[in-house]
């Protein structure tokens, strides 16, 4: 397992919106789509709050609404009515220049098929997030690019490109690039799809430790046995919640099913 240790850069506090704890909440989040037969709903009254330092599953059919979710936390679309509130900033009320750079400081997105530039070397690809945002001085952008690498053990791959390496490698590369604005929210949509399942099992390691270190990670997935090893699931059909449970109801739930199994064991 790797172990890190962020470089961060500190900004002014904000007032929180519910509770300290709560850093993405939806408030009766609709989204309907305009068709040549008329409205149609995609998101029907969605309540979510998630909390700094979950690691956080949403799982979902196609077509249940799961990738529309996903845009409302990251403000690539807006929602028909409600509130989409991260990380202390209302989403629903940004225009799209303060929206980019709002997103650029504020969340890492992961997705499934790596989306480096080919002809961009991996430090590359890790600076240009920097260079995008001015969060850091130009002088520190390199040595933090290269602290990124360092922490997912691809320091000495940072001048090659990224078709040199494998999937596993380049996802990897992708979950530093996502980090390089140091952002409160790390966000994944199918992050393991490419992957084969020990790599995906190393991705989930790095994420699980993100998360200890207090960032809240979500991804995205229709995969029930990935959403098994996040601390909470969260389950869309039809565009409504239709389950949202914790790592320890899971454990407890399975306790008692182990527990009765046994006791039907002993009465035969």
């Amino acid at each position: 397992m790797w172990s890190f240790s962020f470089l961060t850069n500190g900004s002014a506090s904000v007032p929180p919106v519910e509770t300290p704890r709560s850093i993405i909440t939806l408030r009766s989040v609709t989204k309907s789509y305009k068709t040549a037969a008329g409205d149609y709903p995609v998101l029907k009254g969605i309540e979510l709050s998630l909390e700094a330092g979950e690691f956080v599953s949403i799982v979902g059919k196609s077509g249940s609404g799961k990738t529309t979710l996903l845009n409302m936390i990251t403000g690539i679309d807006r929602p028909s009515s409600g509130e989409v509130w991260v990380n202390n900033t209302a989403l629903h009320k940004l225009s799209e220049g303060q929206m980019a750079h709002w997103r650029g400081r504020n969340l890492g997105i992961v997705f499934q098929f790596f989306q480096l530039l080919p002809m961009l070397s991996v430090l590359e690809n890790i600076l240009l997030p920097m260079d995008f945002c001015g969060k850091y001085p130009y002088a520190e952008r390199k040595e933090r690019a290269l602290h990124l690498l360092e922490l997912v053990e691809l320091a000495d791959h940072a001048h090659k490109l990224p078709l040199a390496l494998s999937g596993g490698q380049q996802q990897r590369v992708a979950i530093s690039r996502a980090l390089a604005n140091d952002p409160a929210v790390l966000i994944a949509d199918e992050p393991t799809g490419n992957l084969d399942s020990k790599t995906a099992g190393s991705v989930f390691e790095l994420f699980h430790e993100l998360a200890a270190q207090g960032k809240s990670v979500v991804i995205v997935t229709h995969d029930s046995s990935l959403a098994a090893r996040t601390q909470r699931s969260v389950t869309i059909a039809d565009g409504e919640i239709v389950d949202d449970v914790r790592a320890e109801a899971k454990a407890r739930a399975l306790e008692l099913q182990a527990r009765a199994a046994a006791v039907m064991e002993v009465d035969r």
